[in-house]
């Protein structure tokens, strides 16, 4: 009885963030997908404003979008993989330590 709650609570769970999973690399599609399309429509609106191209391409306007919410996706991401898919978790610090280590001993044994 123990086992199939516990079975049954790491299926949820493995669900669950399967679903937060799907739901980043969605955000991240509809993401690059509008900002292509807004970008281009603002490049067009300024050039039949008399910009050169240069001139809107290298516009604020064009990437104002793609930064702030850039910076949401920057937060969807921390909240839906963590800090550790950053590469900074405990077993990371851990295998450094050990890397460090044993280069110091490679170059001890050298001399």
């Amino acid at each position: 009885m123990e086992q199939n709650y516990i079975q049954e609570h790491n299926y949820m769970k493995a669900k669950k963030r399967v679903k937060a999973i799907k739901g980043f690399y969605v955000h991240l599609i509809v993401y690059v997908l509008v900002n292509i399309f807004l970008s281009g429509i603002i490049v067009f609106g300024l050039m039949q404003s008399g910009y050169g191209f240069y001139d809107a391409i290298t516009n604020f306007g064009v990437y104002s979008t793609w930064l702030f919410w850039g910076i949401g996706m920057f937060f969807h991401f921390m909240g839906v993989f963590g800090f550790n898919s950053l590469g900074l978790s405990k077993d990371w610090e851990e295998k450094k330590i050990k890397e460090l280590l044993d280069k110091e001993d490679q170059q001890k044994s050298k001399f």
